[in-house]
């Protein structure tokens, strides 16, 4: 789980707690508009971190022995000087792509498409309505949450195939590849109770029993 911060102090709990129901990265070039969200959001329970500029967010190392876990997503502004929303969406890869919500009070439909089409949560045009704004906030946090489910299985799938030796991977790159124990032992030239004892062990190192459960972790594994 992204966030491996344990909370000490009684501010830091309060954090934490908030950061579970989720972090919204606040970023626009009014300040007047960053305080209202900011206002609002909090009063809704999540934890908001706010900028003036994408350009100041994008400065900023996040480093995960920092955070809090929590599903987490940015709210920013299309028109802003230096980098604007839609350049934001294409950076945001290597900040971990958190779901991002677009919001602007001058943009035409250009934007509003590309922003869309690129994959953004929700285009809002200024002013919106509250529930709107609440609405497409949770949709992020659903989909945060989702992404980060994902990785970490990916990432312990990844473990558990780590751990086995190179003739268990072997066995279970031939079994995958539809062959049968006894073919097994043929092409790697070893004992077919060998070939039995590999597969036992690795099936138990994996946590699987049968060839499905294994297609299906080998898939998870694999997976970008």
């Amino acid at each position: 789980m992204i966030g491996t911060r344990v909370p000490i102090t009684v501010a830091d709990r309060n954090i934490a707690a908030r950061c579970l129901r989720g972090r919204i990265v606040l970023i626009d070039d009014d300040a007047e508009i960053i305080s209202v969200m900011q206002a609002l959001l909090d009063m809704e329970g999540y934890h908001c971190e706010s900028y003036l500029s994408a350009q100041e967010f994008l400065q900023v190392e996040i480093d995960p022995e920092l955070k809090f876990p929590g599903p987490w997503c940015v709210l920013s502004d299309v028109k802003m000087p230096e980098v604007d929303g839609l350049t934001l969406q294409k950076l945001l890869v290597d900040k971990g792509n958190p779901p991002l919500i677009l919001m602007s009070g001058g943009s035409g439909a250009y934007e509003a498409v590309e922003g869309l089409r690129t994959g953004a949560i929700d285009f809002l045009i200024k002013p919106f309505d509250v529930d709107v704004l609440l609405v497409a906030v949770e949709e992020a946090m659903s989909k945060s949450t989702e992404s980060q489910v994902f990785l970490d299985s990916h990432a312990n799938a990844k473990k558990l195939f780590s751990t086995l030796t190179s003739r268990e991977l072997e066995v279970i790159q031939l079994l995958m590849l539809g062959k049968i124990n006894r073919e097994i032992a043929e092409e790697l030239d070893i004992a077919l109770r060998t070939v039995k004892l590999h597969r036992q062990h690795a099936f138990e190192k994996l946590g699987v029993s049968k060839i499905v459960d294994l297609v299906k972790l080998v898939e998870l594994a694999n997976k970008a």
